[in-house]
């Protein structure tokens, strides 16, 4: 198992779990609200507390489902500086819905995006859309420990080198609640796969193995650079200086995959979701200006693009310089032919129950 195990905090997570069971029995027994919706409700989520990427999952589902739906994603927007429910617009950023929401409706302009920390609020209020315009699926983000919503189908994440049912609860490891809660998952899938090896799991109807993949580069600013994408054969060749800078929860999966192509590669590691400042940005473009080599590049990832593009700090200078490495999911080919089946059944089936439902009132009345 990889990442450490704080011994000496297990008393400190035996009161947390306790407080966590509490609050899951709160539910369970019905003293807390627990609401479902008249339309398909699909929550991605995970146990540990981030790195396990819920992001990339979610876009996978809707680059599947927006070719016959309309797709809604909603999420809590974390660390925004905004209250309430916000639908991203062309004004949204990172500051104003999220990193992450941010991310999607750049990627996903003909989708719905909003952002919401109370999610029955967000979702009767994208249900309350024009019929036009309502959505037709709504994707939950980081939902899993969200039990004031029951999704119609929970699709749960974790790393496979950090698998919940080897891990701890916070504080001494990184769980957010027991790995037995795992049953309440629909499909679990185990994520940053090295080899698709699968893994067994009783808790859950379903378990599938994905993987990650880079897609090259992509400028952070468009007008400002040179090439629109960036061939990592093409930089390894002509030995490119490459400065990575982030501010993800894990982020040596990027560094990896960087060292694939060059042998001159400098980190500036921030936390996650870190919200660059002035003296960051003067000291990130002093030390790159730094680098001898004059081909180089400053390295980020996608989730800190999205706040970079609106950071009013970067200098023009090395606007042209600052590129991405865009991430999408990849499964075996025989899973994905059954995961596709799962979550398009699952939509199918939740219409076509809903209109017999329907027909079937209207007829008594």
């Amino acid at each position: 198992m990889s990442g450490k195990i704080n011994k000496a905090l297990l008393p400190l997570s035996w009161l947390y779990g306790l407080g966590v069971w509490v609050r899951n029995k709160l539910f369970d027994w019905r003293f807390l609200p627990v609401e479902t919706f008249d339309a398909p409700i699909i929550s991605v989520g995970n146990l540990a507390a981030g790195g396990t990427g819920k992001t990339p999952h979610t876009e996978y589902l809707i680059r599947l489902l927006k070719r016959r739906y309309r797709v809604a994603v909603l999420s809590r927007g974390y660390k925004r500086k905004t209250r309430g429910f916000i639908l991203a617009d062309e004004h949204a950023d990172s500051h104003s819905i999220g990193d992450e929401p941010c991310q999607m409706h750049r990627k996903f302009p003909d989708v719905t995006v909003a952002v919401d920390s109370n999610r029955r609020r967000g979702i009767r209020n994208l249900l309350d859309f024009p019929e036009t315009q309502r959505p037709e699926v709504i994707l939950l983000d980081d939902a899993f420990q969200h039990r004031y919503v029951k999704p119609s189908l929970s699709i749960l994440l974790t790393d496979s080198r950090r698998p919940f049912d080897e891990d701890y609860l916070l504080p001494a490891g990184r769980l957010r609640e027991p790995a037995r809660n795992a049953k309440r998952a629909d499909i679990v899938v185990f994520t940053k796969q090295v080899q698709m090896t699968k893994q067994p799991s009783a808790q859950a109807d379903l378990t599938f193995n994905s993987q990650f993949a880079y897609k090259g580069l992509l400028p952070v600013f468009p007008e400002k650079s040179a090439a629109q994408k960036e061939n990592m054969e093409r930089l390894k060749k002509e030995s490119f200086s490459f400065l990575l800078l982030t501010g993800l929860a894990h982020p040596e999966d990027l560094i990896q995959y960087l060292e694939k192509y060059t042998s001159r590669l400098q980190t500036m590691i921030y936390p996650d979701h870190h919200d660059f400042s002035r003296k960051d940005i003067l000291k990130i473009t002093n030390i790159f200006n730094r680098i001898p080599n004059k081909d180089k590049l400053i390295i980020t990832s996608e989730k800190d693009a999205a706040r970079l593009t609106h950071n009013p700090h970067i200098g023009e200078e090395i606007k042209g310089s600052i590129y991405y490495a865009p991430i999408e999911v990849v499964f075996e080919p025989e899973e994905e032919k059954l995961f596709i089946q799962k979550i398009e059944n699952h939509v199918t089936n939740f219409k076509r129950n809903r209109i017999v439902a329907e027909t079937t009132d209207t007829r008594k009345h």
